[in-house]
């Protein structure tokens, strides 16, 4: 049976490697495996929860099952109340920020018997890290760094170096707190993601609606989306019409007409429409779940400076209690010097040896590096993406919410009477009466309308009667005149209109601006283009890429017209259109034949 657990408090790979080590120990366990990146733990055979969890938290992690969500709850929050939430809820550097105050209050107040308490602070900060160590050795039999750090610590004190002792214990939790924190962080959009997962389903049987799990349904099932719900699985629509926004799963910045026969995906938000949808993939198999698998798979991708450094960390701290050992027993005599000297010597050897600023330059320096990039609005996930970013020949962007602001907004309006002034009276009506008619929708085509209104001071009446026309349009009555506001293809029907004007429009539309015409009892009054405007940063950004010699694509779930149009206007090189995210990792891989080290942004 595979289970998959959450694995919590692990500050580094190799704290990953130390649990998938005494967890593959367990009688019952036929396979495992730990990946830091995603924080989970996937396991193969029949072993018991409570001994798994004993095991786990011997070695100093949390474990919780799948189903338990508590993970899930809050996102780790940045800046330095964030790392001081994040340093109060872990039990380590509890204890040495706990043994850090008695040092200074030694230190301050210049307390007598300063060495004795300068060896309690150390032995309250360094009881979880021995407590790891030990059962490290006694479980996986070997050496770790907590294992080294305790012998370096207690060294010390012998060598009468108490205050030291206390500062390295000191450093090395802060440092791995540095670490899981980062990690954490990094963490976040993958629980943005999941979040956007939904828990249950409306299942169809006979007359009977019945609140049933996504995880319980089965293929061919027919299940009911209600206007504003989100689309739980993906499938097929037996019956009803509405505008789903996919951005969440493929980023078109419009919403998209479906009706009868269309596919939707699990994940998307439907419009204003109720969907009767036949099941067809289960929920393991949905197009949000592969989504979450590929960025799963994707960050436990290991760079090879990171493979090479946990391999020498394999080695390197057996490597130093042996060195250490040989210093202390071989030497007395074949030289000149006392036993104790020579131990004195091998304890030397220890702290020097001790891998502490090694383990601390490394989150030091990626926080540093983060924090700089945050402040220019840049999450970066780890130092090995670092690493990587120094070898990018080739950069793919996602258009909406990245190149582009996310949001349609009003481009043009052009009544059939406007008199080409800058507050043109004609073109005002026409935004008021198309305003009137979208006062109520959801639907972001018409809030663009809608705040276009607002933001030119425009007063209008809310229409009457309004109603939708079948992923059209939709009409209503205002000031008691029908008036109708769609697209080109239902005014060609409904209200012929001069060639001029329809070749135009067609124009606009092939610049990958979206049209919507305003017509009444006296014809077409004119026209409203709404785009997806580019983000004022994106020229900038694209122009230096372009000019550090690095290709820019942009890869997008959005027509071609409209994926041209942005392109062009911010100098991407080649850009791929109407993409599902598996075509999008599939347009990243044939980058990558082409130009090895490529980045995905968005």
């Amino acid at each position: 049976m595979r289970q998959t657990y959450h694995i919590g408090n692990m500050d580094c790979a190799h704290c990953a490697k130390e649990v998938e080590t005494g967890v593959a120990r367990l009688d019952g366990v036929d396979f495992v495996r730990v990946d830091f990146a995603s924080g989970k733990m996937h396991l193969e055979g029949e072993v018991d929860f409570n001994t798994l969890k004993n095991r786990v938290e011997s070695l100093g992690k949390t474990i919780t099952t799948e189903t338990d969500t508590h993970h899930l709850s809050a996102k780790t929050r940045g800046g330095i109340l964030g790392f001081w939430d994040y340093l109060a809820g872990r039990f380590e550097t509890r204890l040495a920020l706990l043994g850090a105050a008695l040092t200074l209050v030694t230190l301050i107040f210049n307390l007598p018997y300063a060495s004795l308490l300068y060896t309690v602070a150390m032995l309250i900060a360094l009881y979880p890290i021995a407590k790891s160590g030990i059962n490290t050795l006694r479980i996986n039999r070997e050496f770790s760094i907590n294992l080294l750090m305790s012998i370096a610590a207690i060294g010390a004190i012998i060598m009468g170096e108490y205050l030291e002792a206390f500062t390295v214990i000191f450093l090395f939790a802060i440092g791995e707190s540095l670490e899981g924190y980062t990690a954490d962080r990094a963490r976040d959009s993958l629980r943005s993601l999941i979040a956007l997962k939904p828990t249950q389903a409306l299942l169809l049987s006979g007359d009977n609606e019945q609140v049933v799990s996504v995880e319980s349904l089965r293929i061919n099932d027919i299940i009911l989306v209600k206007p504003g719900e989100s689309i739980p699985m993906d499938g097929e629509i037996l019956s009803g019409s509405s505008s789903v926004n996919q951005s969440p799963i493929t980023g078109e910045s419009i919403p998209v007409y479906k009706t009868t026969t269309d596919t939707v995906y699990a994940g998307s938000i439907n419009g204003e429409g109720t969907l009767k949808i036949r099941v067809t993939h289960l929920a393991k198999d949905n197009t949000l779940n592969r989504i979450i698998q590929l960025v799963e798979e994707a960050q436990s991708n290991r760079a090879h400076t990171q493979r090479i450094i946990d391999q020498f960390a394999h080695y390197y701290t057996p490597g130093v209690v042996i060195i250490a050992l040989l210093v202390a027993l071989i030497p007395p005599f074949l030289f000149d010097g006392t036993v104790e000297t020579w131990a004195y010597r091998a304890l030397t050897i220890l702290v020097i040896a001790c891998p502490c600023a090694l383990v601390i330059s490394a989150p030091v320096t990626v926080i540093s590096a983060i924090t700089a990039a945050a402040r220019r609005g840049i999450l970066i996930k780890g130092g090995v993406h670092l690493e990587a970013l120094g070898k990018i020949r080739a950069i793919a962007f996602d258009k909406t919410g990245t190149l582009t602001k996310g949001k349609p907004v009003v481009v043009s309006t052009k009544s059939v009477s406007c008199t080409g002034e800058a507050a043109c009276p004609p073109c005002n009506e026409l935004v008021k009466l198309a305003a009137s008619v979208e006062h109520h929708s959801t639907h972001p085509l018409a809030q663009a309308v809608v705040d276009h209104a607002q933001a030119q001071n425009l007063s209008y009446v809310p229409a009457q009667n309004v109603t939708a026309l079948a992923g059209q349009g939709v009409r209503g009555i205002v000031a008691g005149q029908p008036v109708m506001i769609g697209s080109h293809t239902l005014f060609d029907t409904k209200f012929p209109h001069p060639k001029e004007l329809c070749e135009e429009i067609t124009a606009k539309e092939a610049q990958g601006l979206t049209t919507m015409l305003v017509g009444d009892s006296n014809g077409v009054r004119g026209y409203i283009t709404v785009a997806d405007e580019p983000r004022a940063e994106s020229p900038e950004v694209i122009q230096q890429l372009n000019a550090l010699g690095i290709t820019t694509v942009m890869l997008t779930g959005d027509n071609p017209a409209v994926a041209q149009s942005i392109a062009q206007r911010l100098g991407v090189q080649t850009f791929q259109a109407n993409l599902l995210p598996e075509q999008k990792v599939n347009g990243i891989e044939t980058l990558k034949s082409h130009h090895q080290h490529v980045a995905m942004v968005g």
